[in-house]
């Protein structure tokens, strides 16, 4: 069973988030007194408000932070921003990661490229490494439906 996760991409949304909420937390103890020409006044609410809206920022952000590939001789399982696969091996034609693509992708037999968001260049040799584990597992299932396949 292999399970992976993009490293900088997690590095980065988890030092974005902590920074915007920073942000708004100084912004926020910022906002006191009038308004400036104007009739209002910024309250307690106010800065609650700027907090929050950091946080709210902050978990979108790590939304990017969600991607995951897990595969074992059954199948493998694609969890990208939005939505997730499960798929057996049995669907899958090959593991690609074609020269300047951003991320990797699996080729299936009805000609759909599922792209594996968890496997990104940026990455280099972690996501190289993790594609190579793919093709083992996908070419030892190719290799048991041989095995099993009488010979005539």
């Amino acid at each position: 069973m292999i399970s992976l996760r993009p490293r900088r991409i997690r590095v980065v949304c988890w030092a974005s988030a902590a920074v915007l909420v920073v942000v708004f937390a100084l912004v926020a103890t910022s906002l006191h007194g009038p308004t400036g020409d104007g009739y209002g006044s910024f309250q307690r609410g106010d800065q609650l408000a700027m907090v929050g809206l950091g946080i709210f920022g902050a978990l979108g952000i790590l939304i990017f932070t969600r991607p995951r590939v897990e595969a074992d001789a059954r199948g493998v399982r694609v969890r990208n921003l939005i939505g997730s696969y499960e798929l057996p091996w049995e669907v899958v034609r090959g593991v690609r990661f074609d020269r300047g693509a951003p991320w990797a992708s699996l080729e299936l037999h009805d000609d759909d490229l599922l792209p594996i968001i968890a496997l990104q260049a940026a990455d280099k040799e972690l996501a190289v490494d993790g594609v190579r584990a793919l093709r083992r597992l996908h070419q030892a299932h190719l290799a048991r439906i041989t095995e099993s396949t009488p010979n005539r």
